[in-house]
């Protein structure tokens, strides 16, 4: 059966993303919208309005045109919305970078993104240049800060050029380009146009209403589609107050809360893990939290408890969403005093969700049991960049994105997700492409063969292991798993590293060479409940 939200339909919004995020800033003046939350800096409404026309101008000067691709590399700063809106009033499309992303993985968006400007920090110019280098095309590297031969963001603001007049197509052109594995494989360039992030927006309004005035902390990072939705489109859009930080440190983060008064937190699930356990939140005054939202992960229904118990606030609230979508489809409401423990909400408006049957995806799974989750609506992508196979695998004829999630409705029509399909590891809500990590393996000269999985650590993390096979020679002979992933730390992000790895006598395979991972899930069932039951 379909599922339809029980919320009135919206209007799609048929607005370039700076106009749906900024069309009233000018209104909110002097009201603060972004604090450093590390020196206390802070830029006001009218400030960010002028600012990011100002960037839009003198990259439209320096020679930026409809359609051009600009890599934002940043951490969270007070000038990252800045330059995403400046960039796409200007015509461009953003392609959001990860901080720690290595050259050679930064190098890989560049040349699939076609991205020929970027923006980057002194702290990671390196990184970036070395990108440039490996990748070619790239015209111009621009700072948000001071370096010595790039133009900075900061002398963008003087520019006396004329603010660009750009004729955007909400429904075709494209606003952000964010990079996601999907249901399995490398990432791959996620099409989301003004029209889809912007509607995204009017989906969200009933459910998390933000106000002037209200204080929102940005920890998670904005290069990630739930951070730049959540975080940053969000909060600017309604006049509330963002306070930045650049990345999670927790005595910072608490610190954060106490001293501007923080009123809600959008987290991951290792956040509340802290916020339930760790001893020193009770050093600090968090009297100002008003509501915790937990997505991007799974949360665990009694470690939210703890949270919401411990902090004294309402229940922590779940959200379930994914790149390709916006990302928004389900947010349990603030207006509900006690939702159902473990569900991550409700649909959306506009919003349409079919489970299938696991055994058979062309035929809907019963009332009430488990199956894959289809989404329908106009928060979907545009599609892949440049991989139109994998878009048609992921979006079926009749418009269902297939996101590769296990899920069930109760009677009231919640939704709980329980498993994945995909392949996809999450570590601390950030995708983890177990190909990318076996392609990299194989590229030692001791592995003969390698099969990659997410299992559960200690702290109820996701992470990925690694199973290997020794290739023949001296060199195999002596190869550790500690080896292995050294060598695996050294060239990829630090959110993608091998956290365990053993060795086994062949990967096993189906005939057509898949990797047959579920033998490999079932072996570490075996192996922890034997390890489990000898303590």
């Amino acid at each position: 059966m379909v599922f339809r939200s029980e919320y009135a339909d919206v209007t799609a919004l048929d607005t370039p993303i700076h106009d749906a995020v900024l069309g009233e800033a000018a209104g909110f003046g002097d009201t603060v919208a972004l604090i450093d939350g590390t020196n206390g800096m802070s830029l006001t409404y009218a400030q960010l309005d002028g600012f990011h026309r100002r960037i839009a101008a003198a990259l439209a000067e320096a020679g930026l045109r409809k359609g051009d691709v600009l890599a934002l590399h940043s951490p969270n700063t007070i000038a990252y919305p800045a330059v995403f809106y400046g960039a796409t009033r200007a015509g461009a499309s953003v392609t959001t970078v990860h901080p720690l992303a290595t050259p050679e993985e930064f190098a890989k968006q560049l040349a699939d993104s076609g991205a020929q400007w970027i923006v980057t920090v002194s702290p990671l110019l390196a990184t970036a240049r070395r990108a440039a280098e490996l990748a070619c095309g790239v015209r111009e590297i621009y700072v948000c800060d001071q370096a010595e031969g790039h133009t900075s963001i900061l002398d963008m603001l003087s520019s006396t050029a004329p603010e660009p007049e750009v004729a955007i197509d909400p429904g075709e052109d494209v606003a952000a380009l964010p990079y996601s594995s999907g249901t399995t494989g490398t990432p791959k360039g996620v099409m989301l146009t003004h029209r889809s992030i912007a509607t995204n927006l009017e989906q969200l309004r009933p459910f998390i209403p933000m106000n002037e005035g209200d204080r929102i902390l940005a920890v998670l990072p904005f290069f990630h589609i739930y951070g730049l939705t959540a975080l940053m489109n969000v909060p600017l859009r309604c006049g509330s107050t963002v306070v930045v930080l650049p990345r999670f440190d927790l005595a910072q983060f608490l610190e954060a809360i106490q001293t501007h008064r923080i009123s809600g937190l959008y987290v991951a699930p290792p956040i509340v893990l802290a916020l339930a356990k760790h001893p020193l939140v009770g050093e600090y005054d968090l009297s100002s939290l008003q509501y915790i939202v937990s997505a991007a992960a799974p949360l665990d229904a009694e470690l939210a408890a703890a949270c919401s118990a411990r902090l004294g606030v309402p229940p922590v609230r779940q959200a379930y969403g994914m790149t390709e979508l916006s990302p928004g489809t389900h947010v349990v409401p603030l207006s509900v005093e006690q939702p159902p423990p473990g569900t991550v909400g409700k649909l959306l408006p506009n919003t349409e969700m079919r489970i299938v049957s696991l055994e058979d995806p062309a035929k809907d799974a019963e009332p009430g049991a488990d199956g894959e989750i289809l989404i329908r609506g106009p928060q979907v992508m545009k599609g892949y960049l440049g991989r139109a196979d994998a878009t048609a695998a992921m979006i079926d004829e009749d418009g269902w994105v297939h996101t590769g999630d296990v899920g069930r409705t109760d009677e009231d029509g919640w939704l709980y997700v329980v498993d994945r399909v995909k392949e996809l590891i999450k570590y601390k809500g950030y995708q983890v492409a177990p190909a990318e990590l076996e392609a990299l393996l194989l590229t030692h000269e001791a592995v003969a063969d390698a099969a990659v999985i997410g299992v559960y650590d200690a702290e109820g993390n996701e992470v990925p292991k690694a199973f290997l096979v020794r290739g023949p020679g001296p060199a195999a002979e002596g190869l550790t798993a500690d080896d292995v992933m050294t060598y695996v730390a050294e060239r990829v992000s630090p959110y993608k590293k091998v956290r365990q790895a053993e060795f086994i006598e062949t990967v096993p395979r189906a005939a057509s060479g898949k990797i047959l991972r579920r033998e490999l899930r079932d072996r570490e069932k075996t192996n922890r409940s034997g390890t489990s039951e000898e303590q």
